[in-house]
């Protein structure tokens, strides 16, 4: 027998080159090892309500605000209901799939941590390192954004006291605004303060901007009712861009959902992740959806789509309805939803370099937890002084787009990492350098056991994934039913692994083509049909072939499963992927950037320091029997 144990003799030392990419780790092995060697943990304080009220107060900002006219004026007229209900079906499509690893896997990174499970080492730092910058340059955006809006209740936009307007540095074609970088250092001490009490002033914050929003819809309604909703009585109909209109609407509003995701990068703070954590990420959605849907009901029957004001569609609503006074009932809560979005854009990024420190991927520095708060303080301060620094000296607007690009691409891999968890589950772990002993010891026992009970004449060991199997030759049939068994599992592993990628393969030629309006209309086709094939056949293979009896086991049991798969994983990858091809060549060229800076430090020093590089993999039920033999022989 080979050094080391057959292929997980052969599979140790994944330090350096290419297979590096593909390490995969096992679920909670960071948190439990951090707790056998008494480190501090995460605070467990959060349930249902502080749930949704993070999930609502990072998913509803002041967009809102804005989006209703524009939307409604460019693209879906009376539609806008339709638009908002459309993209609250898509954005659920990923939330099904949250639902299901937040609740198998609720260890602190969120989507970056699930692809580490799912896919491997190599894409799982680059989602991370993507979901950092979007973390960053959302919540310097949103800072930006509260002190125009804060102006207004002192007369107008340079109404601030000095210390706090925005100047222009002399020498400099730069604006600054101490405003926003005061308010990024706010609330990056209240997170430092602790888990509990952050998200108890973001309770409030969020039932607050609720307040405002109902008290548009019931006010907007009373002047409906009274002026017999003439918004929808124009002579170009509910649809006066067509259907195309419409669906250009929600591609639009699609953006308005982004920051349910918030909810699965605090798993490690809840109490009860396998129940709550679905039902976090689920409410928080179906508010979302609710609110924006009776706000648009509202706000496109007082007024004609047409007539709409782009800057301030609901405030320009109600003055002109004599309703002048509202307009700050309207600020109050644009406020409130850009103070609620900036707190729910700082807390996760600490959390997932806390996530990539453990691993080993980035140093050790950001994976500290305090012990008498119980939260990554370090990492919480570097957020704050780099998201402050942005907000303080540049005007982020014209970046907005990169935010999009980690958050959709978060969701592509979620749905990617659902249909790998159902077909084709890690069927190996990693096995730390400190059980690789006890592996060696247990294989030596079993082959001289072999050797000294069988003879060579009448028996014949066969090796299935490192686990010695042997059967003597007097017995055929189960020889025989055990290889065929192996052939077909393996047989099955095969084709999911390769519908998968048809999938995958399909829907990314699919959306290029559709998306190339530049081409002739014959390449267009070429590629669609294409592009179609392929993910057809990958859907119809997955739908026809048995799921992995591995699922069941993997992870934590007992919580949320993900309905209709493939076909809603697959169509999630499809809208996701789709609104990535969108986002636009400038966009992409900065992403492409800030990915390629991500590759670097990944080479020159998350390679060779991750936690795995030392590991050998072993089949889950050999680790299983090695776990149970260390503990009992220590106990």
């Amino acid at each position: 027998m080979e050094e080391g144990g057959g292929e997980a003799g052969r599979r140790r030392g994944w330090g350096g080159g290419f297979p590096s990419l593909m390490r995969r780790k096992q679920v909670d092995s960071n948190r439990v090892r951090d707790e056998g060697q008494g480190l501090p943990q995460l605070a467990k304080e959060l349930n249902v309500p502080t749930l949704v009220a993070i999930g609502v107060g990072s998913t509803i900002g002041a967009g809102v605000y804005v989006l209703v006219g524009t939307v409604a004026r460019e693209h879906a007229g009376p539609a806008l209901t339709i638009s908002f209900l459309i993209a609250g079906i898509a954005s659920a499509l990923s939330a099904f799939c949250y639902a299901e690893l937040a609740s198998r896997c609720p260890s602190a990174g969120s989507a970056y941590h699930y692809t580490y499970i799912c896919i491997g080492e190599g894409i799982a730092w680059l989602i991370g390192w993507a979901l950092v910058l979007e973390y960053t340059i959302g919540g310097s955006a949103v800072a930006r954004g509260i002190s125009p809006n804060i102006a207004l209740f002192f007369g107008g936009p340079d109404s601030l006291p000095s210390i706090l307007s925005r100047h222009q540095l002399p020498w400099f074609d730069v604006i600054v605004d101490p405003c926003a970088a005061a308010l990024v250092f706010i609330v990056t001490v209240l997170l430092c303060v602790g888990i509990k009490e952050s998200s108890a002033v973001q309770a409030v914050i969020t039932v607050l901007n609720a307040c405002v929003m109902l008290f548009i819809i019931v006010a907007g309604s009373y002047i409906g009712f009274q002026i017999g909703w003439v918004g929808y009585k124009v002579t170009d109909g509910y649809f006066p861009y067509g259907i195309n209109g419409m669906l250009a609407g929600s591609a639009t509003v699609f953006f308005a959902y982004i920051g349910f995701d918030t909810v699965a990068s605090t798993a490690e703070e809840v109490k009860n992740p396998q129940r709550d954590l679905p039902l976090g990420i689920g409410a928080a959605l179906s508010i979302c959806c609710f609110l924006y849907m009776m706000v648009s009901v509202v706000i496109v029957g007082l007024v004609p789509y047409f007539a709409m004001d782009t800057d301030t569609p609901i405030s320009s609503a109600f003055a002109k309805h004599g309703m002048q006074w509202a307009m700050y009932v309207v600020t109050s809560g644009a406020v409130l939803a850009l103070c609620s979005t900036l707190m729910g854009s700082l807390l996760p990024q600490p959390r997932i370099l806390m996530a990539m420190a453990r691993d080993g991927l980035l140093p050790s520095f950001f994976a500290d937890v305090n012990k008498r708060t119980q939260v990554p303080v370090k990492s919480t301060v570097v957020t704050g002084v780099c998201a402050a620094a942005l907000a303080f000296f540049m005007d982020v607007s014209q970046l907005a787009g990169m935010v999009s690009v980690g958050t959709l691409l978060a969701f592509t891999i979620v749905a990617v990492s659902i249909l790998i968890l159902r077909y084709v589950p890690p069927d190996e772990v990693p096995l730390p350098s400190s059980l690789q002993e006890s592996l060696r010891l247990g294989q030596e026992y079993d082959e001289e056991r072999v050797n000294s009970t069988f003879g060579d004449e009448r028996s014949k060991t066969y090796q299935i994934k490192d686990v010695i199997v042997a059967e003597s030759m007097e017995d055929p049939l189960i020889e025989k039913k055990l290889y065929t068994s192996k052939m077909d599992e393996t047989k099955r592993r095969k084709v999911a692994a390769f519908s998968i990628g048809f999938v995958c393969v399909g829907v990314l030629v699919l959306t290029s083509a559709a998306s190339s309006t530049w081409l002739s209309f014959v390449p267009i086709c070429i590629g669609c049909i294409v592009g179609a094939v392929l993910l057809v056949a990958g859907l119809g293979l997955l739908c026809l072939i048995d799921q992995d009896d591995g699922r069941h086991s993997f992870g934590h049991s007992g919580g949320f499963t993900c309905p209709f798969v493939p076909l809603l994983p697959v169509m999630c990858i499809l809208v996701n992927t789709y609104l990535l091809i969108n986002l636009g060549g400038g966009t992409w060229m900065r992403v492409g950037i800030w990915l390629l800076i991500g590759v670097l430090v990944y080479i020159f020093y998350g390679r060779t320091h991750s936690s795995l590089r030392n590991v050998v993999y072993v089949p889950v039920a050999q680790a299983d029997e090695i776990y149970r033999s260390s503990s009992g022989y220590v106990s």
